[in-house]
């Protein structure tokens, strides 16, 4: 049997009434954490670009923006995914490098949305596609991860799964879905070069390919079959080296949602563990930016394929600067949204702070990677002394992990610009999904007057 078919047997086998309590609250957890985030990047400027863009292009009133108003599903899976990673808070998993809920949420609540589904199907659709795409994503790093953004690419299979479990494809139909979803999986880091806005338009494609991938399959529409292991086919094309059997261990005996990570700092994950030790310094022992005489960052060679920056121009490469993101940290002592910003990035103190930050691979960290995204800091004070300290799992990380207390409040900053009602209904409606008949119900404050 294929890949593909053995997918297939597992969308259509895994029902609401396997799913342990645990899984349901966290993946409600992890959809309040993808709303957050949305809401928050609806207003940027790069959103409100796709947002104008499905306006030209006209669509039925089948789903609801998060930029507000409603357009055809698969459209508002595109604006929906895209805004949900500009401010860099999604959620994220180590083993794949893969923000799943910017992919795999919008494409099943604009499905669920448009087919007056309930709660407990958003639920296990979304459960659903969190499995697909981690496993495939597992199967291709570290060596697809070079050239290829996970989230785009093995997202698109994760979006694509949750929305054939939606649509209650038969096996074949869903074969051909992934078929479709595989030939369309793309996403090159290049942008990363140029600070463009690509990036957003990676998860909102992936989101919109699985809505594409599943409708068109239904309707009889054929896509590979082998599309993962064939000679041809994802794996072999978008790798160096790949383990086709991470695809289906244990597949349907765990739940790999559970493995699931938050980010609490607006920045690129790879930065994160940095951060957290020189804000716990800062905390800990009241050292500032004047007692420090030079900083060694050491880490895995990921970390700064992705973020070795040390002259970021434009507050989004900010983001993407182990450099600065170490010197905000011990500077400011927090990371949240509201830290990067025009003034931030061209503070004098920060980029004094910078010239101190060296970043190097450490060889044993490398070798941990992606299972373990450590790091090793050493600071060397102004009075010669040096102060070492190391973490393998950033705050959020499962085994370093955040409370759903925690995630409500992150939610509650981020959609600060709603009015609170709003905010409190959507996080009451969420936290009680499982009893929700109609997902409608949710998306209803976002075609309403907002602040």
């Amino acid at each position: 049997m294929g890949l593909s078919k053995e997918l297939a047997n597992y969308i259509i086998d895994t029902n609401y009434e396997d799913l342990p309590e645990e899984v349901v609250e966290f993946t409600k957890l992890c959809i309040l954490d993808y709303f957050g985030s949305a809401i928050a990047g609806s207003n940027k400027a790069p959103i409100q670009m796709v947002h104008d863009f499905v306006v030209e292009m006209g669509g039925a009133p089948q789903a609801t923006l998060v930029t507000g108003g409603k357009t055809s599903v698969a459209q508002a899976a595109l604006v929906n995914g895209a805004a949900s990673h500009i401010v860099e808070l999604d959620d994220i998993h180590k083993a794949s490098i893969i923000h799943a809920a910017t992919v795999v949420v919008p494409a099943a609540l604009a499905v669920a949305e448009w087919k007056k589904l309930s709660g407990k199907d958003l639920i296990t659709a979304v459960v659903i596609g969190y499995e697909v795409c981690y496993r495939i994503g597992e199967a291709v790093t570290p060596s697809h991860y070079y050239y290829w953004h996970n989230t785009a690419t093995c997202g698109t299979f994760g979006a694509t799964a949750a929305v054939a479990k939606l649509l209650n494809l038969n096996e074949e139909q869903i074969v051909h879905a992934l078929g479709s979803a595989g030939t369309q999986a793309a996403g090159l880091w290049e942008f990363i070069e140029d600070g463009a806005m690509s990036k957003q338009l990676h998860p909102g494609k992936a989101a919109m390919n699985g809505v594409i991938s599943g409708l068109l399959a239904q309707k009889g529409f054929t896509g590979a079959s082998k599309i993962l292991e064939g000679d041809r086919g994802f794996f072999r094309a978008m790798s160096e080296s790949f383990d086709e059997g991470t695809v289906t261990k244990d597949l349907g005996n765990k739940f790999k949602i559970l493995e699931n990570g938050f980010k609490i700092h607006a920045s690129c994950r790879h930065t994160h563990h940095a951060m957290d030790l020189m804000i716990e310094l800062k905390n800990e022992k009241g050292i500032t930016e004047n007692d420090i005489e030079s900083i060694r960052v050491k880490t895995y060679q990921v970390a700064l394929n992705i973020t070795d920056n040390d002259n970021p121009r434009t507050e989004y490469a900010s983001k993407f600067s182990l450099q600065y993101c170490t010197a905000l940290a011990i500077v400011k002592g927090e990371g949240r949204l509201d830290a990067f910003n025009e003034e931030t990035l061209w503070d004098s103190t920060i980029r004094d702070m910078m010239k101190k930050v060296q970043v190097v691979v450490d060889p044993e960290i490398d070798s941990n990677y992606p299972e373990k995204w450590g790091v090793k800091i050493e600071v060397t004070l102004t009075t010669g002394e040096t102060i070492t300290k190391q973490t393998d799992y950033p705050k959020g990380d499962p085994e370093n992990p955040v409370t759903g207390i925690d995630l409500r409040d992150k939610f509650l900053k981020l959609t600060n610009g709603l009015p609170s009602d709003v905010s409190k209904f959507m996080i009451n409606e969420i936290l009680i999904l499982e009893n929700v008949n109609e997902v409608e119900t949710v998306m209803e404050c976002f075609n309403k007057e907002r602040v």
